[in-house]
């Protein structure tokens, strides 16, 4: 089809699990390592026929422990690879992603949040894995999280996240609750369009030059592929610049600097998000996935009312987006944070408030989306 402007285009009504692998197929995954789990399954179930036609592996592993190992082994061999889990096998793989933070490996892990804790609500949305993706694995480390809340988010964001791991040497977490998971929405994708794609960068001196994990200005070590000819050590221990485990004091603390540093100089690359309607907000609110469509509807609804309140929507969850979130505090007398937990996102805001604002929360636990209406009630409650 094409449309007024003469542009070739086709339409999909996809599910959001759905338009994550188109996502990751688009990337360039050509490895995926899964064991099925409600409310994921999809996503291993499209890869287990997409990958095929493009060349790709999906191997269905005996368990997620498994999966994640798989992953980052595809991965040192100069795959793009990705995994899909709910919050248990999320459980099982915070290990091996502390030894892809460590071994700086880049890969995806896709996370369509369920109700907890222990098997909890299989079948139900939350919201509730947000702490456990930024310090689920032990030690300090960095880690970047992303959150879609619309299928066309799931999409794009999976695009980024492959981006955002092969360009830092990162595991790249996608948190997307069961209700985006699991909705169908229209998406378009034109002929014509350009998706940045970004790939690791490779070592260009002879091997006997190469140091894996020397220094760079950008924090990132260029990363040469298992099986090209570099040899190199690869290890969950501290190590040095060439990769063997080490005990100085004088090494490890220039390396784990560098781990966060790799991020932290580049937190303007890994900020996204949505202003709707804030600019003059006497009230805004400040959400994330499903609930991000709901504050929405409640911002276009009590603007027909005649009361000033805006949106800042998060797609970006770790590192936190303080810059955005300090912008509407500054801006607003009021900060209203809806969440499907019992407050995660909503203690980074008031850590950042410093009594610029009066922040209140809603929290909500019963495996049941928090609606439009219920936020309606909260901003007349707090008005």
């Amino acid at each position: 089809m094409k449309n007024k402007k003469n542009r070739p285009y086709r339409e999909f009504l996809l599910q959001g699990n759905e338009a994550i692998v188109e996502g990751a197929i688009k990337a360039g995954c050509r490895f995926f390592a899964g064991y099925p789990i409600t409310p994921a399954t999809e996503i291993s179930e499209a890869m287990s026929v997409k990958l095929p036609q493009v060349d790709g592996t999906f191997i269905q592993m005996e368990d997620e422990i498994a999966s994640i190992a798989a992953v980052i082994g595809a991965s040192l061999a100069g795959v793009k690879s990705m995994t899909a889990t709910s919050g248990p096998g999320f459980s099982l793989m915070q290990e091996n992603i502390g030894f892809a933070i460590m071994a700086e490996v880049p890969c995806v892990i896709v996370d369509a949040m369920r109700g907890g804790p222990s098997t909890g609500l299989p079948t139900s949305p939350s919201q509730s894995d947000v702490m456990q993706a930024r310090w689920g694995t032990h030690g300090d480390h960095p880690i970047i999280v992303l959150c879609p809340s619309t299928v066309r988010e799931c999409y794009d964001l999976t695009i980024k996240a492959f981006n955002l791991s092969e360009k830092f040497r990162n595991p790249v977490i996608l948190l997307v609750d069961e209700v985006v998971a699991h909705m169908r929405e229209k998406i378009t994708f034109y002929d014509d369009e350009e998706v940045e794609i970004f790939n690791r960068i490779k070592p260009n001196m002879p091997p006997e030059w190469y140091i894996p994990y020397v220094d760079t200005p950008s924090g990132v070590p260029l990363m040469a592929n298992f099986g090209e000819g570099y040899r190199y050590h690869v290890t969950g221990l501290t190590h040095d610049i060439r990769g063997f485990p080490t005990s100085r004091p004088d090494e490890i603390d220039p390396f784990i600097r560098r781990l966060f540093r790799k991020i932290s100089q580049h937190f303007s690359e890994l900020q996204f998000g949505d202003f709707y309607e804030t600019d003059d907000a006497d009230i805004t609110i400040i959400a994330y996935g499903c609930v991000a469509r709901s504050a929405k509807r409640a911002v276009i609804d009590a603007r027909q009312k005649g009361l000033k309140v805006g949106l800042l929507k998060l797609n970006t969850l770790w590192p936190f987006m303080r810059t955005a979130v300090e912008r509407v505090l500054n801006t607003s007398k009021i900060i209203i944070v809806p969440e499907m937990n019992m407050g995660q996102i909503s203690r980074e805001v008031k850590r950042v408030n410093k009594g610029s604002s009066k922040v209140f929360t809603i929290n909500k636990v019963d495996g049941i989306i928090i609606t439009p209406q219920e936020i309606q009630a909260r901003i007349k409650e707090v008005a």
